[in-house]
């Protein structure tokens, strides 16, 4: 059974952990320990921690915005290929719309990373805009809710 928890501080050391994992650094910009501490604080900030049958999986990173948005910022599962990021992302929205009141969910990917795009359009995100990062491709998604 999948299900998603506040996240603890000391879990970070694990996270940091699986941003740094090769698959999941091609995808994401990894934070340090003292950028996760910082974010982890913050009141527009919502970490979420991924279970599977009582163990940590992954997490993610939530930007709360002023109009009852949420930046979906970052997801990261330790084992790809087998649904436990797919089941996270509808428990993450059931989250947003249930606890935080939400009505749009919007989160950028990098160009390259079509797995990424797939998924994110397999569960009803459409494209909105385009940015770029640091020279990099940024696609915008968004969901309402």
């Amino acid at each position: 059974m999948i299900e998603l928890r506040q996240s603890l501080e000391a879990e970070i050391p694990k996270f940091i952990e699986m941003e740094n994992s090769n698959e999941a650094s091609a995808f994401i910009i990894p934070h340090t320990l003292e950028k996760h501490l910082s974010e982890i604080q913050k009141k527009t900030t919502r970490y979420l921690s991924i279970y599977k049958d009582d163990k940590l999986q992954g997490f993610f990173i939530l930007s709360l915005g002023l109009t009852n948005d949420v930046e979906f910022r970052r997801v990261v599962v330790a084992s790809k290929g087998d649904g436990i990021g797919q089941a996270a992302i509808k428990l993450m929205e059931a989250y947003c719309k249930e606890a935080l009141s939400a009505k749009r969910i919007w989160l950028d990917v990098f160009s390259f990373n079509q797995r990424g795009q797939h998924i994110y359009k397999k569960l009803g995100y459409e494209q909105f805009g385009v940015d770029e990062h640091e020279g990099k491709q940024l696609l915008l998604f968004e969901k309402q809710l």
